[in-house]
Order: structure tokens, then sequence, then C-alpha cells
């Protein structure tokens, strides 16, 4: 490997690494904001909700900006907001501030995101693509590893605020790195026209779904959704009348690994996002762990992705990713249903055991999944085709706890996890565990139904 691959490597790696670290901070810190700021269940899960929402409607945007004006530009810019919003997230002084800095912070989170896969793709060839991709999914899975545990931790001993603190010196470290070492570009469709009303289009079409589902079972929700699915018949009539569209739905006519791999990657993460956001409400309230021991549990999971995702990588690479996936995809099927017999008895033992299970899952699906989507496309498409996936990523994760919000609203209303509302807030992990089994199991005839890559 030539010293400039490294390099690529090295950034994208590390960059990759540091939006799902910080996810996996905030989940498990989320009830000591929620105690420091008196906010109810809803509010609070607003926190992950408004950093998901900004980096899905930035992603295909950013992602079509980078194929124009080059990949290195934006992934530098991204990296430079988002290590200034980091900053200023430690000194946030409510939960509205802390909010929209999340907001900020999203838009970041998505420039980086959108151009880290398609700069890796387009710096290797194909015969080592699943192996690098495999070592960018380990990242993501080391960042969700060490983010229960580190998160846990600082909260515990200095503070959530302090969770913020730790990008400063990681982004800082990778902007050196990028300017002094990355000296290519990377534009395959410089020259291209981008566009705008697309763009304003997506991403209002994206806002009215998202904050609507987030909002049922209210009228406002439901009107909010119905909005959202006009938006998208006028995005869909406009797009395929332009030569050069933010969104390129030629990608998906007549390329079934492109198509059946994203909707299989935006079922897998709606099944699965949540699931350590209620068990870390679950293992704090419910068993009564500090937040410190509460993510040294958490771990499990996505320490045995981080393990796995190379290999299973290296795997696509030789065996079709079609079905290392689908296999992924029903051992978490497998996890999710066990977890819908949790209560208040359940020893911490199961819960480990199962959280293992769900982590060989995921690290058998994500990376084979990545390495079809990115090599169904042409060099001139990466940008696109990597922000497709990571939009379908994040479209999932709030789907996820858009899906938690509304059966908190529906089971429980706008309250304080207190005790008195244990029952009610157990019933509903139950529910949401039964919905995401229930999307899974789809899922895993979605991933089968991509096709031969190869």
């Amino acid at each position: 490997m030539s010293f400039d691959r490294r390099s690529v490597l090295l950034v994208t790696t590390i960059g990759s690494f540091l939006t799902p670290f910080m996810g996996a901070s905030i989940n498990i810190a989320l009830p000591s904001i929620g105690s420091e700021f008196a906010i109810d269940a809803i509010l609070l899960s607003w926190i992950a909700i408004s950093f998901l929402l900004a980096s899905a409607i930035s992603l295909v945007p950013f992602g079509r900006l980078a194929d124009i004006h080059g990949r290195k530009k934006v992934f530098i810019y991204g990296m430079m907001i988002y290590t200034f919003s980091s900053f200023l997230l430690t000194v946030a002084n409510s939960a509205i501030i802390l909010i929209l800095l999340r907001i900020l912070q999203g838009i970041g989170g998505a420039m980086i995101y959108s151009t880290a896969v398609a700069i890796l793709t387009s710096a290797f060839p194909i015969e080592d693509r699943g192996k690098v991709l495999g070592i960018n999914v380990a990242s993501v899975y080391l960042g969700l590893s060490l983010g229960p545990f580190l998160g846990g931790f600082l909260t515990q001993n200095f503070g959530w605020r302090s969770i913020f603190f730790v990008n400063i010196p990681l982004g800082l470290f990778i902007l050196l790195i990028t300017k002094l070492k990355l000296k290519r570009e990377w534009a395959e469709a410089k020259g291209e026209r981008f566009d705008f009303i697309g763009s304003i289009i997506y991403g209002f079409t994206l806002l009215t779904i998202i904050s609507g589902f987030s909002l049922l079972p209210s009228i406002l929700g439901l009107s909010l959704i119905l909005i959202g699915a006009l938006g998208v018949l006028i995005f869909i009539k406009f797009e395929t009348n332009l030569e050069n569209p933010i969104f390129n739905f030629k990608l998906f006519k007549n390329n079934t690994v492109f198509t059946f791999s994203n909707l299989a990657a935006l079922i897998n993460y709606s099944a699965t996002f949540a699931v350590s956001f209620l068990l870390s409400l679950y293992l704090q309230y419910i068993k009564g762990l500090n937040p410190q021991n509460a993510g040294l549990i958490l771990i499990a999971q996505p320490f045995v992705q981080a393990i796995f995702s190379p290999l299973a990588g290296k795997l696509s690479d030789k065996i079709e990713p079609r079905i290392v996936a689908s296999i992924g995809m029903g051992l978490t099927t497998i996890g999710l249903f066990i977890l819908t017999f949790i209560n208040e008895r359940t020893i911490l033992e199961f819960i480990l055991i199962n959280l293992i299970i769900l982590g060989l899952g995921f690290a058998l699906f994500s990376s084979p999944n990545t390495n079809a989507v990115m090599s169904s496309v042409d060099k001139r498409f990466y940008g696109v085709a990597s922000a497709t996936i990571g939009t379908m990523r994040l479209i999932g994760q709030v789907l996820s706890m858009g899906i938690v919000t509304l059966v908190f609203a529906i089971y429980m209303g706008r309250v304080q996890i207190t005790f008195e509302y244990y029952q009610s807030f157990l019933n509903s992990i139950r529910i949401a565990f039964t919905i995401f089994t229930t999307l899974c199991f789809l899922g895993i005839f979605a991933s089968l139904a991509r096709g031969e890559l190869r």
C-alpha cells in the first residue's frame, strides 16, 4: 500500500469514527442531560434526532458538491464545522441551544460522511475495496464501541459536556494530516452543474416527512407526512427531467444491486439504531446502573462489530455480498426478537449475550452491503452513491428514533421517566422491539432480492 493511500485510509477511518462515537456517547449521556435541563423523554430524543435530521438533509447535496468541486475540499470544510460545533456544544446552557448546535454538528458530520467513503473508494482498486471498506466500517463500530464506555466514563467523572470536548483534538489532528499529506483531489464530475432547486425540494421533503413522523399521532404530524409525500412526487418528476440532477434516479433504474442494497440498508438501520438508545435508558432507569457501568455493557455489541467487520468486508470480495449481508440481517432479526421478552427481572448476562449476537449480525451486513453499493456504480457517481447509502443510514436512524418517539407518545405521553412510569416504559420498549423485529425480517428479503454483483 502506497504512502498516499495509507494517509487516505488514516484520515477517512478517523473521520468515519467521529460521528458514531458522538452518537453512542450522547445516548449514554441522555439521562444526565435530561436531569440537568428537566426535559421529558420526547424532547430528550430530539437531542439525538436533530443531528440525524440535519445530516440526512445535507448528505446527498454535499455528496454531489464533492463530486463537482472536490471531495477533499468538502471533507476539510466538514471537519472544520464539526470541530467548531463540538467546541460550542461544551458551553451549551439550555436544551434548545443544545439541539440547535447538534443541527450544526450534523451538517458537518454529513460533509465528512458523504466524502470519506467516496475518497476511499476512489483511492483504492476494486480488488482491495472490500478490505478497506471493511476497515472503514470497523472504525464506525469502534466509535460505537468506545462511545458508551468513554461516554459513560466521561459523563460519570467529568459531566456530559466533556464528551463533546473529545472531538476537538481528533478533528484538529485530521485537518492537519489532510492538509499536509493528501495532495490529490477527486472530482470526477468537475464542470457539471449543481442542482440548487432540487436540493431545496429534497431538503424540504425530508424535513416535513421526518418531522411529521416524530409528531405522530397528532394531526400536525399526519399533515406534514402528506405534504412530504407530495414533495417526493414533485422531486422525482423534477429530477428525472434534469441533465445533472442532485439525486440521480437513473442509478436505481436497471441496477437492482444498487436499489435493493440501499433499501436493505434503510430497513436495517430503521430496525436497529434505537436499540442502544432504549437499552441505555433501560440499564440506567430500570436496572439502576450508573452511566459508566451501562456503557461497559453496551460496548459488547459494537466491539463485536469492530472485530468482524473487516473480515466480513474481505469475505464479500470473494463471496457474493448478497449472501453475507443476508445472513447478517437474519442474525440481527433473531437478536431483536429475543429482546421483545425484556422485563425488570431480565439478567444482565442475557442482555450481554444478545448484544454479541446483534454485533455479529451488524458486522456481516454492513461491510458487504457498502461494498455492493459502491461497486455497482461508475466512478463519477462515487460521491452520490456514498451519500445515498449514508442517507439511507441516517433516514433509517431517524425513523428508528421516530418509531420509539411515537411509541413513547402513545404509551407514556410527555412525561419524565420516573418510578411511577417504569411499567409503561417497559411496555413501550417491548412494543418497539416487536416492530423492529418485523422490519428486520422483511429486510432479509430485500437483501436477497439485490441479485449478483459479479
